[in-house]
């Protein structure tokens, strides 16, 4: 028997190159053909530390929030130099700040998250960073809050769960693999204020970005919920001082461990309620004044920060600064779901100089062109102060 072994230890790998294989074949299937490259091994540990800090770098791109739409995310990225038209990473060694709400109101939330993940490989290989946070609409639906899904985004939701539970009979059938958790324990078969028809995509949805969740753990756990780059900090809503002195690096471990069903079903209370770091608003509502005394005194708690980069409320004039270029608004309401806004990105060069990267034609004239004129990148602007430019946008 021994020499049998030592002649065939190919029999001990059968196992994990069948797994490898299945989760290959499904991650192909559900992700609209992508193959995901293999993950460093070095930075592939079960459970690490959310990046919390980074130093300045020479080219940060910061992209609003997606909300479900894989083209218009597409374009945003594209507008930046980030991939080309193969949706392979050509960005280099920049570092990329996605600042959250990927999920709901459009109907490729899974595709993108995919995508995402794609991305941050690559880019990680070719010496960048590709960076992506929580928004108030990821903990929304970990919470099972599915107010803002599309019908569409359920169905998505519902082919996904039936390829993971065909890769899991494929996996059950090997003797040497423990036998696969039932996806849908403890979800009820029926919901009784819902259409039927909605049951099975609801019923997908619920057991995939549940604490622990197959989508929340491999997707949603690596974000992070606030992030330090050089002297600009962002977070999806906005932070407090409270928030700070809670402390940044406290904030982002006990959201992954939550999101990794380490922390119960309901979400750390500084993501939930109007003044929570996903959902503030002091600093982005266009139709009120922003709060930049407020601002000011959580700046002040930051070392070496002297700015804010926040998505969450649109900003139908296009990206935009208040408080003397010290609050940032970047979510331009791209999504088809939301707002089919113009695709607009920011960029920080190593001089700490804020640029505007935008499709919008009314700028194509304008004198403080950033990038070079054969460039197609975009065309890059000086972020206007105080007052958000003028845009056209579609009816």
């Amino acid at each position: 028997m021994k020499e049998t072994e030592h002649k065939n230890p190919l029999c001990k790998n059968v196992p994990s190159l069948l797994s490898s294989f299945v989760d290959t074949f499904v991650d192909f299937t559900v992700s609209g053909g992508l193959f995901l490259l293999n993950p460093d091994p070095k930075t592939s540990q079960n459970v690490r530390e959310p990046t919390t800090r980074l130093p300045r770098v020479d080219r940060l791109i910061a992209i609003g929030d997606l909300h479900g739409d894989l083209e218009k995310s597409k374009q945003a990225l594209r507008l930046a130099g980030l991939i080309n038209g193969s949706d392979q990473w050509t960005g280099g060694t920049a570092t990329v700040v996605q600042i959250g709400d990927v999920l709901d109101r459009g109907d490729d939330e899974i595709k993108i998250l995919y995508l995402l993940e794609k991305l941050k490989r690559e880019a990680e290989k070719s010496g960048g960073k590709f960076i992506t946070m929580n928004g108030n609409h990821e903990i929304m639906n970990i919470e099972a809050d599915f107010r803002y899904a599309t019908e569409m985004g359920l169905k998505e939701f519902e082919d996904w769960a039936n390829w993971y539970c065909i890769g899991n009979k494929m996996k059950s059938l090997c003797g040497g693999l423990e036998k696969p958790k039932d996806l849908f324990s403890g979800i009820p078969l029926a919901f009784k204020s819902m259409a039927k028809e909605y049951h099975n995509g609801v019923r997908a949805r619920i057991a995939a970005l549940r604490p622990d969740g197959p989508i929340a753990r491999r997707f949603l756990s690596e974000n992070t919920t606030v992030l330090v780059v050089g002297d600009s900090v962002f977070v999806h809503g906005g932070l407090l001082k409270q928030h700070v002195e809670y402390g940044l690096e406290r904030i982002n471990r006990e959201v992954r461990d939550w999101i990794n069903g380490l922390m119960g079903k309901s979400a750390p209370g500084y993501c939930k309620g109007r003044h929570a770091v996903v959902w503030l608003r002091k600093f982005s509502d266009e139709e009120k004044k922003c709060d930049c005394s407020a601002l000011e005194h959580a700046l002040a708690t930051i070392p070496g920060v002297k700015r804010m980069i926040m998505g969450h409320t649109i900003q139908e004039k296009g990206i935009n600064a208040v408080c003397d270029n010290r609050a940032i608004r970047i979510d331009v309401g791209l999504s088809r779901g939301c707002y089919d806004g113009l695709p607009e990105v920011l960029e920080i060069n190593g001089n700490s100089e804020l640029l505007v990267l935008t499709a919008n034609p009314l700028y194509q004239n304008k004198n403080k062109v950033y990038l070079a004129p054969d460039s197609k990148e975009g065309l890059g602007l000086l972020l206007p102060d105080y007052e958000p430019k003028q845009v056209e946008v579609k009816a």
